[in-house]
């Protein structure tokens, strides 16, 4: 009989998708904060691995099952008990292992766990990837402790785009629910998570995707206009321990006439060659991982500190043993002077392409408050600053979907807070276009993802982690982060 594990429902949401990152050559402790590579070159994005339960968690439930996402699709027949194991001390914990959807891996022991004892999880360099190489070029190992019970609750239904009895909405959009923790994404389907005009009609056709705790329905075709559609989660949808939702979840909304606004992506230029861009300084204190070229100008080498660079024989840029990739300043040899004073007038260009854009989807949205909030693809205007607590924000949408957030004020992230991605969005298309007289502030252990275009520095605390670009028009200052580019 196969039963699903997880820990209290009163710690998952702390927990959720703060990412485990691991790099090549970096060892296996389980307490380090690095990057896996699936090459050594700059251009190359990482592949990057969050986990339930998170590294370092402590409490953790009996019934807990063990879960791994990916953010590259891997080959699944690689996927095995020999390839993702537990353990406690030199005993190995029996259990099945499964993955869903190429790029979730979950391992389901056999028996509870022992109370109050400290296990490690690994998965090796056995697994690949879809062209049939390795996903990760060292195992990746992380530790959590448990407690002394097990999980019981229920999950439920937090909040849901488009609102109960919403209005007017675009025909072309997708359909989200958040939940107040981890889902079996094997109870995850087109048949547990349907979309139909009137309540027991045909389900309309289209493709369900599960992220974390965000589940999206992407219909095939547009909707109907001007229609009522009733959307329902059944109560075969369960938790990682196997609980399922009490009441199945059932709510309406009606369509409008249009599909929503196109909007084109911010051309970053040359800036876009960078995953950190600034004009006064960029610094690090505390392990930091960068993964991507970092470029300062038209402030000097001296400007770049805390990275123990060392100037390549020919002047042109500077490597780290903390960055993969290679570190730019205007003092540099030709032509790494005129190349850097393009990207920073492209900077610049996007800046002001992002701040220009006109007839926003969406004005002051929330109060300047998006925590806990689902946010569609479209130009969003603030007139104040925008704030994400710890309950963090979910960006849903398509690969091919665009976001711009035109914000007046500052840019605060609250410690803890995450950035979530569902229905197939990226970090690329994300657009936040910061005014504010201090800038941007990343919390510590923040999970952020998107292009952040600020008018003034950007500043990312203790442990913050952030997937996209981080273009300042004064300085950017790190702290133990990892800062990884997009994929193109």
């Amino acid at each position: 009989m196969k039963t699903f594990k997880q820990y209290s429902n009163s710690a998952i949401f702390s927990m959720l998708f703060m990412l485990t990152i691991f790099t090549a050559g970096c060892g296996s402790s389980g307490s380090s904060t690095v990057v896996t590579e699936n090459n050594s070159t700059n251009s190359s994005t990482p592949t990057v691995i969050s986990t339930v339960p998170i590294n370092g968690a402590t409490g953790i439930a009996l019934n807990t099952n063990i879960t791994a996402f990916s953010d590259q699709v891997f080959d699944s027949t690689t996927v095995s008990a020999t390839t993702f194991t537990l353990a406690h001390g030199s005993t190995a914990v029996t259990g099945a292992v499964t993955s869903e959807g190429n790029t979730t891996m979950l391992f389901n022991p056999t028996t509870n766990l022992l109370a109050n004892t400290l296990y490690t999880a690994t998965i090796t360099t056995a697994v690949l990837d879809a062209n049939s190489t390795t996903l990760l070029d060292a195992n990746m190992i992380w530790s959590f402790t448990t407690g002394a019970t097990v999980d019981t609750i229920a999950p439920t239904v937090t909040l849901t785009y488009p609102d109960t009895n919403a209005t007017n909405v675009s025909i072309d959009r997708s359909v989200t629910a958040l939940f107040s923790e981890a889902l079996d994404p094997s109870t995850v389907s087109p048949t547990t998570f349907t979309l139909a005009t009137t309540l027991g009609s045909t389900p309309a056709s289209g493709t369900v995707s599960y992220s974390g705790n965000t589940m999206v329905l992407k219909p095939t075709v547009n909707l109907a206009a001007s229609t009522q559609y009733t959307a329902t989660i059944t109560t075969s949808v369960t938790d990682l321990a196997g609980n399922a939702l009490a009441v199945a979840k059932v709510w309406t909304f009606t369509t409008g006439t249009t599909v929503a606004s196109v909007l084109a992506p911010v051309n970053l230029g040359t800036a876009g060659n960078y995953v950190i861009l600034a004009k006064t300084a960029v610094s690090t204190t505390g392990t930091t991982a960068v993964t991507g070229d970092i470029g300062v100008s038209p402030a000097a080498r001296t400007y770049v500190t805390g990275f123990s660079d060392t100037l390549f024989s020919d002047g042109t840029y500077s490597t780290s043993p903390l960055v993969t990739g290679k570190i730019y300043a205007s003092n540099m040899a030709v032509p790494t002077p005129s190349n850097l004073t393009t990207s920073v007038s492209n900077m610049e260009t996007a800046y002001t392409d992002a701040a220009g854009r006109t007839t926003p989807d969406f004005t002051e949205l929330y109060a300047g408050d998006v925590s806990g909030k689902i946010l569609a693809p479209g130009l969003y205007k603030w007139g104040t600053g925008l704030l994400i607590t710890n309950a963090g924000v979910t960006i849903t949408g398509s690969a091919t979907d665009i976001w711009i957030f035109q914000i007046a004020g500052d840019l605060t992230v609250n410690n803890g807070a995450i950035v979530t991605l569902a229905g197939g969005a990226l970090a690329k298309n994300i657009f936040w276009q910061v005014a504010g007289g201090t800038g941007v502030s990343l919390g510590t252990t923040a999970d952020f993802k998107g292009i952040v275009l600020a008018q003034k520095g950007i500043v990312v605390n203790t442990g913050a982690r952030v997937k996209g670009r981080l273009l300042a028009q004064t300085a950017v200052t790190l702290d133990a982060n990892a800062v990884t580019q997009p994929a193109n």
